[in-house]
């Protein structure tokens, strides 16, 4: 076969599953009627830049620091427990995978234990960290919720999992059934929203709320919604951002649907090159303050490396800016859960491994 044969068939066997990971594209007679679609897209109310650092500018800061990136010792992972189902828990495992247990129902969001965010299990940003439990080990969930279609958000193999593992429900930005319809989840398992439309699963009321990001698994950009949630119970409530960045829809979320008993508000991954797509740690705390927040539990940090800033830098920010504008935070090691009502103090246990 020859070097060169052996490394295109190498490549070949690599790359074989990376077309089925990228999903589908959406039928226009499901997402055509949404307000958001106009031109063959979907579209954020306020527009939003999503790269406007010259390229250039963006190899350079690739290559600068590369080592403050990552930590310099492993990552604490706290071993989950979910021995009581009152009240109100969230468990973070990492990344934007999160767990909120609200009135004895189990949500999950956003769930990726792959090695990997991306179509390949061989290149794409890595983990940090081992996932803090096998996901056989997730407690039955009432509801598996997906805030919008990018690899660090929806991964094949963990849905394909869940799928087996779970009778749950798939509640999803629309469009985004039609990458399940491809991975061959059955059509009853998978609903989705637009923005401002709900769904009840058992006790909960699942509501799709305005963010503003974008999507896509390819070249193709912006053919299916992302959103961020509420998830409401008879007397408890908790928002989740999903990825944003920074806009004063939140307020109206925040009279619309709060206040909340907990938010989970996306704090890395952000950059000067794209301003209007991730918030800062400094947003976060607006955006929490503006949906009228109680708890604030961060995420989309930590577990993958997907900006330029050092790796305790968002988590260092937070709680400075927490401090100064009197906001209750708690910092979960990944895997530990939290307990709305009685949130342990930070700690900075990031800060002795950065």
């Amino acid at each position: 076969m020859g070097i060169l044969g052996a490394a295109a068939a190498t490549l070949a066997w690599a790359a074989r599953d990376v077309p089925r990971a990228m999903g589908a594209h959406p039928d226009e007679r499901r997402v055509g009627p949404s307000p958001q679609w106009r031109d063959g897209k979907f579209h954020n109310r306020v527009a939003a830049r999503t790269m406007t650092q010259p390229a250039g500018s963006m190899l350079s800061s690739f290559m600068r620091d590369r080592e403050r990136r990552k930590p310099r010792l492993p990552i604490p992972l706290a071993a989950p427990s979910h021995a009581t189902t009152s009240g109100l828990h969230i468990t973070w495992y990492g990344h934007s995978s999160a767990l909120v247990e609200i009135e004895g129902e189990r949500v999950l969001f956003d769930p990726v234990w792959s090695e990997r965010c991306s179509p390949s299990h061989l290149v794409g940003p890595r983990r940090l960290h081992e996932p803090p439990l096998p996901l056989h080990e997730i407690p039955p969930l009432s509801a598996i919720v997906i805030s919008h279609d990018h690899y660090d958000h929806l991964d094949l193999p963990t849905i394909e999992e869940l799928t087996r593992a779970s009778s749950a429900p798939f509640v999803v930005p629309l469009g985004v059934g039609a990458h399940f319809a491809r991975w061959g989840v059955p059509p009853e398992r998978v609903i989705e929203l637009d923005w401002d439309e709900s769904i009840t699963v058992g006790g909960l009321t699942l509501t799709a709320t305005e963010a503003r990001h974008f999507s896509g698994r390819g070249i193709a950009r912006d053919e299916t919604l992302w959103a961020s949630w509420v998830v409401a119970g008879h007397g408890r409530k908790v928002f989740y951002t999903g990825d944003s960045g920074y806009f004063d829809g939140y307020a109206e979320i925040g009279a619309t649907h709060g206040p909340f008993d907990a938010t989970l508000m996306q704090i890395g991954a952000y950059g000067d090159g794209w301003p209007d797509i991730h918030m800062t740690p400094e947003d976060a705390v607006r955006a929490h303050r503006a949906v009228r927040g109680g708890l604030l539990v961060p995420l989309h940090w930590g577990t993958f490396v997907l900006a330029f800033h050092d790796w305790s830098e968002p988590a260092d920010r937070l709680w400075s800016e927490a401090k100064a504008e009197g906001v209750t935070l708690a910092v979960p090691r990944p895997g530990e859960r939290v307990d709305v009502d009685t949130p342990p103090a930070v700690d900075g246990w990031w800060q002795a491994i950065a």
